[in-house]
């Protein structure tokens, strides 16, 4: 490990532990009332006690599981929709008010719709993922698209690429840097969603469990549930930049 590399990683040790520190005066001075607040020590006891000898990890598993269809279904979907818009400028053209007009309405704000058509189930939850998740692809796609080097659509031309070759060939590769931190955003955004419609629609996952514990003032619980989905969301994001890095290797500079 380079030394530069090493003291940045020994200073983010430091300011995560710091927090921790923080966190345990505020419980242990009582800044907050034990009844909703916890400390760092209980909440990790009820953490390793709710996945050794309790329902922890299957809740764990159930939310990871919905999370990951929906995110990958809204990758897939943002891809190739955006790959067909983002191709053809007359697309963009005509679809560009309506993407517009339907991007900022929040993905959360259709759960009540998406009860109506689909129930308190778990395709409720996962229509609400897919569409909240599928915006960033979605326009990340379009974007890449949009930036990519004028001489590569001339020299698609001149070797007598079909669209679809252009696609493979030069678009995708070309919009793999803006696809990848759309990925990032999205897997966030669809942790999000799933969460709240765990909630929402009271299926087993993370997010019934904090819900139940916050109602039954567990606070261990509910911050062990916390603990659980900062792991998830930060081992996410760290196994998706570890494929950029490895995918997108040829941009770093020599």
């Amino acid at each position: 490990m380079r030394p530069l590399r090493l003291l940045w990683w020994l200073a983010s040790v430091a300011v995560a532990a710091g927090f921790v520190g923080l966190w345990q005066v505020a419980a242990d001075s009582k800044w907050l009332s034990p009844v909703f607040f916890a400390g760092p020590g209980q909440a990790w006891d009820r953490l390793v006690a709710g996945l050794v000898h309790g329902t922890l990890g299957i809740e764990l598993a159930d939310t990871v599981g919905r999370m990951i269809y929906g995110w990958a279904a809204a990758s897939l979907l943002g891809i190739a929709l955006g790959s067909l818009i983002g191709i053809s400028p007359r697309a963009r053209a005509y679809l560009a008010p309506m993407i517009e007009f339907v991007r900022p309405v929040p993905a959360s704000a259709l759960v009540p719709v998406a009860i109506g058509f689909l129930g308190l189930s778990d395709e409720m939850v996962l229509a609400v993922v897919v569409f909240g998740g599928l915006w960033p692809m979605l326009l990340a796609t379009i974007h890449g698209f949009e930036t990519i080097e004028p001489r590569l659509t001339d020299v698609s031309r001149a070797l007598g690429f079909s669209r679809l070759q252009v696609i493979l060939k030069i678009a995708l590769p070309s919009a793999l840097p803006d696809i990848f931190a759309a990925l990032r955003l999205s897997v966030t955004v669809s942790l999000v969603l799933t969460i709240i419609g765990e909630m929402l629609a009271s299926r087993d996952g993370l997010g019934q469990w904090i819900l139940f514990a916050g109602r039954t003032f567990r606070p261990g619980d509910l911050f062990a549930g916390i603990i659980l989905l900062g792991g998830v969301g930060f081992v996410s994001a760290s196994l998706i930049a570890w494929l950029e890095q490895r995918l997108l290797n040829w941009r770093r500079p020599p």
